[in-house]
């Protein structure tokens, strides 16, 4: 006789309540040292067990364990009440991350030294030329099939794609206005028209988004940033000095950057529908 053969065994009732989890002490202490040591008691013990509930419980702690870890800024808008859905479609956006950032940041900075270094009696010509176009950029970057990294996902997301169009534009735009407003800060000499490049830069991204209705994410962008640098070339072919401020940085040039921006956000309502990113190939 083996020494399992001495053992006494757990009734069948005490295993089908110890499988439902309905075994109560001292009962359950008992059952659960006897388990440990007894190969037929577990063996009928596993007849008992619900095995579409045990499958479904092992694909969940799969589908866990699979999950990617939430990073710094997905954990930050998860804290924040947004939507597990929409913070990881935000912390996917390229314009968000580390990378653009410090780029973007490097940029500046250089920028900011090369203003500064010609600070006496001139003007921040390269740092209003150039900040409007790192927004638009950030925005080009944050959607599209040929930009977005997520797009899919995107696609299957429970929202409207031009809601999530706005969520990332919104969230692209206080960043990269958030870096050109630090760079502003090191050109205190200049006074306010150190930042006549806020309503330009308005300007560009939502002339830029309105056209994306029509000419998809890449082209639209791009031509908007073209045709900034042309007006800037032709600003300054025109203007009497070297020293006389560009036209679009003048009081008259910052009234029309508000009524192009005003008129590419009416637009962009308007044509909102285009930007279902299920119905819509161009986005």
């Amino acid at each position: 006789m083996t020494y399992e053969d001495r053992l006494w065994h757990v009734p069948e009732d005490d295993l089908r309540a110890y499988a439902r989890g309905g075994l109560e002490a001292p009962a359950l202490w008992s059952a659960d040292t006897h388990l440990t040591a007894c190969a037929h008691c577990r063996a009928v013990l596993a007849g008992f067990g619900d095995t579409v509930a045990l499958d479904d419980a092992w694909e969940r702690l799969d589908a866990e364990l699979d999950a990617p870890r939430p990073g710094l800024l997905e954990s930050l808008l998860l804290r924040l009440g947004v939507r597990d859905h929409t913070a990881r479609l935000l912390a996917a956006t390229p314009a968000l991350r580390r990378s653009w950032l410090g780029a973007v940041s490097a940029v500046l900075l250089l920028t900011v030294a090369v203003t500064a270094g010609h600070a006496e009696g001139g003007r921040p010509t390269l740092f209003l030329a150039l900040a409007p176009l790192l927004p638009l950029a950030g925005v080009a970057l944050s959607y599209g099939p040929r930009m977005d990294p997520t797009y899919e996902m995107a696609v299957v997301a429970p929202m409207h794609g031009f809601r999530l169009l706005m969520i990332r534009t919104v969230a692209v735009l206080t960043a990269g206005l958030g870096l050109n407003g630090l760079a502003t800060l090191a050109l205190p000499g200049y006074g306010l028209l150190a930042l006549s490049w806020l309503l330009p830069a308005l300007a560009l991204t939502a002339t830029a988004l309105a056209l994306s209705a029509r000419l998809g994410p890449v082209l639209a962008p791009a031509l908007t940033g073209g045709g900034w640098v042309a007006l800037l070339l032709a600003a300054d072919a025109v203007r009497s000095g070297a020293h006389e401020t560009l036209a679009p940085f003048t009081a008259a040039g910052q009234g029309v950057s508000a009524a192009v921006a005003v008129f590419g956000a009416g637009l962009l309502v308007l044509l909102r529908d285009r930007f279902d990113l299920n119905r819509d190939p161009a986005v």
